[in-house]
């Protein structure tokens, strides 16, 4: 099975071991992955921020760069939900239209793909410890991803998954949100990682880096010893 990684900005600038990690349990999975190296951004940050016309451009090529792909993978469900979710909006009444339709059917959020199109939940990963999950909203709300995770987290030997209180209830990062309301997005950070930090947990897990990345810093800033882990760098641990 031939697949196509989409990694995104942040994951390719900060994070590039969670891309790898994720070819490593893909390729395990039975999976023959390519990269297009022409890949930029999917378009969220423009559309977002009310740059609909400047998206479109961006969105035009990830449709182009994409157009031959039958599966396309990515490590994050903001990514995934914003590509099937808006793109519809944005290419509406326009010759696009089909192709953004069909591109939807054949782009998939990691865990997604691994549990609905490969039917694997279990890659002989090991990691010890204590852990609780944090649904991200993009997974949640816009890909509909709840079990798919917690499937694979299941299996993995010697981790013990603990839900926290209130874990459909957003971290507070939402992008830009972070940044046009700094003081409720911590706010909303604080209130996550005090419900995770009740758990006892040693590890904080998610399918969104995003995510992951503003609980980290609250979690710095703070001195607390919890760590966060991108359920790809999860699976590939143990036999890596």
């Amino acid at each position: 099975m031939k697949v196509q990684l989409f990694i995104p900005c942040f994951v390719d600038q900060l994070y590039p071991q969670t891309a790898f990690n994720m070819i490593k349990v893909l390729e395990k999975g039975g999976c023959e992955v390519e990269y297009n190296t022409n890949q930029t951004c999917c378009g969220q940050p423009a559309f977002n921020a009310g740059f609909w016309d400047e998206a479109k451009e961006v969105c035009s090529k990830f449709i182009k760069d994409f157009d031959t792909a039958d599966y396309i993978v990515a490590p994050s469900a903001s990514c995934v939900g914003f590509v099937r979710n808006y793109y519809g909006k944005l290419f509406e009444n326009s010759a696009s239209h089909n192709k953004v339709k069909d591109l939807g059917k054949r782009l998939y959020e990691f865990t997604e793909f691994l549990i609905e199109v490969l039917k694997i939940d279990n890659f002989g990963s090991e990691l010890q410890g204590l852990a609780t999950y944090h649904d991200s909203c993009a997974a949640l709300r816009e890909c509909k991803i709840k079990e798919a995770p917690r499937k694979l987290l299941a299996n993995v030997k010697g981790l013990e998954l603990v839900e926290m209180k209130d874990v459909e209830t957003c971290c507070g990062f939402g992008g830009t949100f972070a940044v046009k309301f700094d003081a409720i997005s911590i706010a909303m950070a604080d209130q996550k990682i005090t419900n995770a930090l009740a758990t006892k947990a040693d590890y904080i897990i998610s399918t969104d880096l995003s995510c992951l990345m503003h609980l980290d810093g609250f979690i710095k800033g703070k001195h607390l010893s919890m760590k966060t882990m991108h359920i790809a760098d999860v699976l590939a641990s143990g036999w890596e």
